[in-house]
């Protein structure tokens, strides 16, 4: 068993100053924190993997191909491998689990 608590991933990730820590990695999957601060901007481009997000806290917006939604504490989308996405109007710090399928990179 591997188990992680969201505070520590998010301090370990603010000291490596990125905005993504992937935590977990297996033959099938990934699994990493983002975070971007309330008025940030997302420069992520689209992945080769599918990918599923939660969001763990903040507010904000994701577009997703031509589909738009308002996301929050307890949000899960599916984002296609290849499909452009992204978040915006982040009117609270957001933090994000993300799971890829298979692993990123």
């Amino acid at each position: 068993m591997k188990a992680f608590r969201l505070d520590e991933l998010d301090l370990e990730r603010s000291a490596n100053e990125g905005a993504y820590l992937q935590f977990l990695r297996e033959r099938n999957m990934s699994v990493g924190l983002y975070a971007l601060d309330a008025g940030a901007s997302d420069p992520q481009q689209p992945h080769r993997q599918d990918e599923v997000y939660l969001v763990v806290s903040g507010r904000a917006a994701l577009t997703v191909g031509q589909e738009t939604t308002e996301v929050a504490r307890g949000s899960v989308v599916y984002v296609p491998a290849g499909t452009p996405h992204r978040f915006h109007h982040i009117s609270e710090d957001l933090r994000v689990l993300v799971v890829f399928s298979p692993p990123e990179g």
